[in-house]
């Protein structure tokens, strides 16, 4: 990174650095998900797509991990549903409560995804040096974690 980048970005606050990295790489990540023919795909699919289970999830689940309204997410697995990306299967725990899963479809997009972030956080380790994106992604972990916790990955 050239010395004059960084002394552009010095002036800004920690909160705002962490949200333009996030919107270029959310930016890119969608771009690239459309380039390879999910153009139905958005932005906010990702709070569905980031936080469900590899058997599926109930709602309540994936509002408090995407840390938004039950209502909020349920609109989106609605628009993912008709979308082919989602179903609705009854929990086999809870006759009354659904579990809402990735299709093929789904799982190909999610798939896709991750492939996707792996890709763009590989081109920034060539562009900003690897250890510093090994850094950065440790101090990320470690701030998470409590948070976050530990994620199966399919």
């Amino acid at each position: 990174m050239s010395s004059d980048v960084g002394k552009l970005a010095r002036g800004h606050t920690m909160i705002r650095l962490l949200d333009a990295a996030f919107d270029d790489f959310r930016g890119e990540l969608t771009r690239r998900v459309a380039e390879s023919g999910y153009s139905d795909i958005r932005i906010t699919h990702g709070c569905v797509f980031g936080n469900i289970d590899l058997e599926g999830s109930r709602l309540t689940d994936l509002a408090e991990r995407a840390h938004m309204t039950k209502q909020s997410v349920g609109e989106v697995v609605n628009e993912l549903g008709q979308l082919g990306y989602l179903e609705r299967v009854p929990d086999p725990d809870d006759g009354r409560a659904k579990i809402i899963r990735l299709t093929e479809r789904g799982r190909a997009a999610q798939a896709l995804g991750r492939e996707l972030i792996d890709e763009i956080e590989q081109e920034w380790a060539e562009r900003f040096g690897a250890d510093q994106i090994a850094a950065l992604r440790d101090a990320l972990e470690a701030i998470t974690a409590e948070q976050l916790g530990a994620v199966p990955v399919a």
